[in-house]
């Protein structure tokens, strides 16, 4: 397969899996309390590795795919609150941007190999308002 056929494919299945989430509904918001204990911190230290990972210079790297840009975001704090979505855990974070906005992050973490990975990040708000593609109706 071509390099550029295989960015197009890995692109097509992101949107996919984006676009299953997003018909799923249900706010995220909520907190499912069956999630507890190790589950749960499993979860979040998931999160952390993933913003660590991507984190450069002392910026989350999150590239928008409305916008055609690039965000620098400064981690706040991840939020208690964790859902789930077919096969993945969704869970929150606050940043803020190089501006000074809030944004607040969704991630996806998915079990594999007997641990819980961050495969994605979505940008859900940003000041409060809403992205066209975010994971709630």
């Amino acid at each position: 397969m071509r390099p550029s056929s295989t960015k197009n494919l890995r692109h097509l299945i992101q949107a996919s899996l984006t676009a299953a989430i997003l018909a799923s509904g249900s706010a995220l918001a909520a907190d499912d309390p069956s999630i507890k204990g190790d589950l749960r911190s499993n979860i979040q230290a998931a999160m952390d590795q993933m913003i660590k990972e991507r984190t450069v210079n002392g910026t989350f790297k999150f590239y928008d795919q409305l916008k055609d840009k690039v965000y620098d975001l400064k981690l706040v704090e991840l939020h208690d609150g964790i859902v789930k979505k077919g096969d993945y855990y969704v869970s929150c974070a606050d940043f803020v941007d190089s501006r000074g906005n809030k944004v607040d992050m969704d991630f996806l973490v998915l079990p594999s190999d007997g641990k819980l990975l961050a495969t994605q990040a979505i940008m859900h708000k940003v000041d409060g308002k809403k992205r066209k593609y975010h994971l709630e109706d």
